[in-house]
């Protein structure tokens, strides 16, 4: 008999005038899944975790977290649900340390102060006021604050922004622990580095809809190709030499720069090509097919993390 689902949103939908924001996104996250949640600027990914979380009412739709209505049940969701938002805004005066303590009042078993301090490497900052800490320094605590009640499901939207490398592998692996220990991660991230370690199912949304939803593997699979060759062309590449091979999905040529899409053993394939027709190629380079080539493919336009700031 399958389990229930940690979260289940049904045919979501929500307008801000005349714009439509989201429009019918369903969505169902196991138990102990990390799900990710992609798109570019405007397409739907806060409005929509918002919704989850209660913090937004939809115009049309519904969403249950382990059982639980977000709307009707807001007192015993909060006591399961954590939430960190990208911007996030806490008292301006109080110390880390403060701040942490004001919310572990707010549950029955919250984890320690000290322990979930330094579990955010915010050890060393930990009698520093909340205006005094640096934007990565302010994300971690606002991940901490969304952790500290031991929840059972986690929102996290853009987990890593403003993170040094450290910190941001640092972070990786409290999220894999979240996991382990069985919690659910909604995780909405431009970082396609992160997506692709951490999550088990990504939905790619685009103008409000979900237009994919499979593992960071199955994306790439759907994109209908799995690995690019590059290379420099010394003499014009004959007409259709390569577009006839089995293992060529798609040739785009800029100038002398020639890039080949496609599976199977592409690079000896087109290597083959070019020996056979007497092309000198240069500069050669293969490369695996990628979460962010998938979005491509499937979204028609690229992800530009300078953009997320996202509604």
């Amino acid at each position: 008999m399958p389990s229930t689902p940690a979260v289940e949103a049904e045919r979501l939908h929500k307008r801000y005038r005349a714009k439509v924001a989201v429009e019918e996104i369903s969505l169902s996250v196991g138990a102990g899944e990390i799900f990710g949640v992609l798109g570019r600027n405007g397409a739907g990914k806060t409005t929509t975790v918002e919704m989850i979380a209660g913090l937004r009412r939809p115009d049309r739709g519904t969403v249950r977290v382990l059982g639980l209505d977000v709307r009707r049940d807001r007192a015993r969701l909060r006591q399961v649900l954590g939430v960190q938002l990208q911007d996030a805004t806490l008292h301006h005066a109080l110390t880390v340390t403060e701040l942490v303590r004001l919310y572990a009042t707010f549950y029955p078993d919250p984890v320690p102060a000290g322990e979930l301090i330094e579990s955010v490497s915010l050890t060393d900052s930990a009698r520093t006021r909340f205006d005094n800490l640096s934007g990565g320094q302010q994300q971690r605590l606002s991940i901490a604050l969304a952790l500290i009640g031991r929840p059972r499901v986690v929102i996290l939207d853009e987990l890593t922004t403003g993170l040094d490398p450290e910190a941001r592998r640092h972070m990786w692996a409290t999220v894999e622990g979240l996991r382990e220990s069985g919690v659910t991660v909604l995780l909405v991230s431009h970082a396609m580095e992160e997506v692709e370690r951490l999550c088990d199912r990504v939905a790619l949304l685009d103008a409000g809809r979900v237009v994919a939803l499979d593992s960071p593997a199955g994306l790439v699979r759907r994109a209908g190709f799995a690995q690019r060759v590059t290379f420099r062309a010394a003499s014009p590449v004959p007409e259709g030499l390569l577009e006839g091979l089995a293992e060529v999905e798609r040739v785009r040529a800029d100038g002398d720069r020639v890039t080949v899409e496609g599976k199977g053993d592409l690079l000896q394939a087109v290597s083959v090509a070019l020996v056979r027709a007497g092309v000198v190629a240069t500069e050669t380079r293969s490369v695996q097919a990628n979460l962010d080539d998938a979005f491509v493919a499937l979204t028609g336009h690229r992800l530009d993390p300078e953009e997320e700031s996202t509604r």
